[in-house]
């Protein structure tokens, strides 16, 4: 018996993550730069970008982890 080919991660969904993790990224920044302990702009921005990057590729990550897994179960479900 062969299983139908369903894709887990679709383009619609990608475009979904890509407006939430934007959406992350400058809500971080806006959260992080106000501790950057400088009073150069250019260092702000340094280092705020740099750490909210960093958070937001686990965010990414978590995001595409939870989207799979949830995918997956309902079609365990639907199997059954």
């Amino acid at each position: 018996m062969q299983q139908p080919d369903n894709k887990l991660v679709t383009p619609a969904t990608l475009v979904v993550d890509v407006v939430l993790v934007i959406a992350f990224f400058v809500y971080m920044y806006t959260v992080v730069s106000t501790h950057v302990p400088s009073k150069d702009h250019r260092w702000v921005l340094f280092w705020g970008g740099a750490c909210s990057f960093c958070m937001t590729l686990v965010f990414w990550l978590t995001l595409q982890m939870f989207r799979v897994v949830v995918k997956a179960q309902r079609q365990a479900a639907a199997a059954k």
